[in-house]
Formats: C-alpha cells, structure tokens, sequence
C-alpha cells in the first residue's frame, strides 16, 4: 500500500505544471477579496474541510497570517439536509454555492471518482457563475474533468490510494499559496 501510494505520488509529482496553475487561480482569487470553496462525499467531505480549516485557521505553525477565506460547502448539516430533502442529492452542493459563491472565487470538486452528481452540479453552477472550478479527481477524471478550469487526476481506481494523494495535493497547493502571500 505504501508502495503503491508513494509510486503514485512521484508519478504526479513528474508534471508539477497543474499544481502550479491552481495555486495560481487561488493567489488571484485570495489577493482579490475571494474564497475558497471546497465539497466533496464521504471522505473527499473530510478532505473538504480539512483544506479549508488550514486556511482559515493555520497550515504550518511556524508562519504567521491572518485567516484566509475558505469553506466548506458539506459542514452546515442543516443546510445540506435541507437541500437533499428539498431539491435532491444532485443540488446539495450547487443549491448553497449559488448563495454563497461569487465571481471570482476557487471551487475545488473533490471526487475519486470523478462521476459524484453533486459535485458535477457544483462545477456546473460554478462555471455559470464564474467561479474558477478545480478538480482533485481519480481514475481517468470522469466527466468531472471537461467542467474543471484546472484539475489533477490521480491515476488509480482504488479509492483509498486516490484520497492519500488528494490530501498530499491538497497540502502542496496551500503551502505553495502560502508561500506566495506571505512572502
């Protein structure tokens, strides 16, 4: 598993090209009054949340910052169970982006498969809305990849291998944005 896990790693590691344009999209987003927006199920939900704790709160101790914009679209349970019961799984990620989000900011699409409806939905409204979309996708990128302004796709189809790397992604983006707005 390790193995495999590292193998894949240094696979994305190879075209470090992709990281650097989303950390892009997300320096111009933060540096213009926007935000981070991220959804994702299941564990690419805790994924979610993790990434957007560490803007708001800390990445790395030992660099002091203010709070950065970020959130989760999957952390309000009232809102997400409100939008299932009343428009459907399909828009319970799309449903409060279209409130929350503006013009502007990053939504990050977490999905190993790259095939969750709800996510698709929010990459969909956010390209309507133009939010710059990012995906952190698995196997061949699903039909989350052609919605995606910039999009990593981790190479496998075991689920658990394919969120390791997310997270590892997840980490370089924002370390690398922390170093470009802080100096």
């Amino acid at each position: 598993m390790l193995r495999r896990s590292a193998a894949l790693k240094l696979e994305l590691a190879a075209n470090a090209a992709p990281v650097l344009d989303i950390v892009g999209a997300c320096e111009r987003a933060i540096r213009s009054g926007g935000k981070l927006i991220f959804c994702g199920n299941g564990g690419s939900a805790a994924d979610a949340q993790h990434l957007a704790t560490e803007l708001v709160i800390r990445l790395r101790g030992a660099v002091a910052r203010e709070s950065w914009p970020a959130m989760t679209l999957a952390m309000d349970t009232s809102a997400v169970t409100a939008a299932v019961n009343d428009f459907g799984v399909e828009e319970m990620f799309a449903r409060p982006l279209r409130g929350l989000g503006r013009a502007g900011d990053v939504l990050f699409g977490i999905t190993t498969s790259g095939r969750s409806v709800n996510v698709l939905h929010a990459l969909q409204a956010a390209r309507e809305m133009g939010i710059v979309t990012v995906g952190f996708l698995g196997g061949d990128g699903g039909a989350a990849l052609p919605l995606c302004d910039f999009a990593v796709v981790v190479p496998d189809s075991e689920t658990a291998r394919i969120q390791e790397c997310h997270i590892t992604l997840g980490h370089a983006v924002l370390t690398l944005l922390e170093d470009r707005l802080v100096g």
